[in-house]
């Protein structure tokens, strides 16, 4: 019998087992680890995602993430009940999972200011769960901006109220620290998790925020995988004394071969997937399906060097 994946084991387990279990360590480990490598369809911000949808598939991939943002077509607000058919029909034809969704929601604010923020989480959750019942996506987004120290306490109340629309939605919220947010550091969202204590919200580590930081691939995941249910990928380069994100796997920087094995050393079993930064995106001339495809060539044989299958 195959382990349940960490989507199943959600839609099965009561909240207090998964919350006494860690959403990160809940399977069995197999003897061959299995992990999905997914592309991000932020990456993909002008095509339909059922057409998005095909390439990603065609290209190899086995799991995809689709962008929610108003500028894209995957936004609530332009799902109407047939569209969502029709995107969950294509995720059935081309056999892709459905592992995360991209919000942009705010952490920081006043109570009223995050009643609409906590309006826009339900409406994903329920994309989410309109498109894969039986395997509902989790939700991933950055925190915003602003200074930690200042608006600590702030985000720590206003999560506690993500984490009661999480667990009455049965939704995975995962907040991910970036370069220069308000959320930035490791320890930073380790914290927050901590403080809200709630198995519904979790961490996205994506290690291209730490680079050139003196922050360690082995101590930043070490640190953050207990609490983390998604990985991101993509890459940095230095240049001009600033830090411009890049195509994962283009700088050569980040040893994906390590990053996967630590990654299933410490229990993770999720998705490990590829996005493609708006620095990139927004550069003249950018074509999103031959991104999808240097995406997959640089980051599939790593895999096959770790040791590890696809699942």
């Amino acid at each position: 019998m195959q382990p349940l994946t960490r989507r199943q084991f959600l839609t099965t387990a009561s909240v207090g087992t998964v919350g006494l279990l860690g959403l990160g360590r809940l399977q069995a480990k197999p003897s061959r680890p299995e992990l999905t490598l997914g592309f991000s369809l932020y990456g993909m911000p002008h095509l339909k995602t059922e057409e998005a949808l095909r390439i990603v598939a065609d290209i190899g991939y086995d799991s995809v993430e689709l962008a929610l943002m108003d500028d894209w077509d995957a936004t609530p607000a332009k799902l109407n009940s047939e569209r969502r058919a029709a995107i969950s029909k294509t995720l059935n034809d081309t056999d892709l999972k459905l592992t995360s969704l991209m919000e942009h929601c705010i952490l920081t604010g006043s109570q009223a200011s995050q009643q609409k923020v906590l309006e826009r989480l339900k409406k994903a959750a329920e994309v989410g769960h309109d498109l894969r019942p039986d395997q509902p996506p989790l939700i991933e987004t950055v925190a915003g901006s602003g200074k930690w120290e200042t608006l600590k306490n702030e985000m720590r109340d206003n999560l506690g109220e993500w984490a009661q629309v999480a667990a009455s939605t049965k939704t995975v919220i995962a907040v991910k620290p970036h370069r220069g947010g308000v959320v930035d550091h490791p320890e930073q969202g380790v914290w927050l998790v901590e403080q809200v204590n709630s198995p519904w919200i979790r961490l996205d580590f994506d290690y291209s925020h730490f680079t050139h930081r003196n922050i360690s691939l082995k101590e930043s995941l070490q640190t953050m995988l207990p609490y983390t249910s998604f990985i991101q990928v993509k890459d940095t380069i230095m240049k001009d004394g600033k830090v411009s994100f890049v195509l994962p796997g283009e700088s050569g920087e980040i040893d994906y071969v390590q990053l996967l094995k630590l990654a299933v050393a410490g229990g993770y079993r999720g998705d490990i997937c590829c996005e493609v930064s708006s620095m990139v995106f927004r550069q003249k001339g950018y074509d999103p399906v031959a991104a999808a495809k240097t995406c997959y060539r640089n980051l599939a044989p790593a895999f096959v060097q770790a040791g590890i299958k696809r699942g």
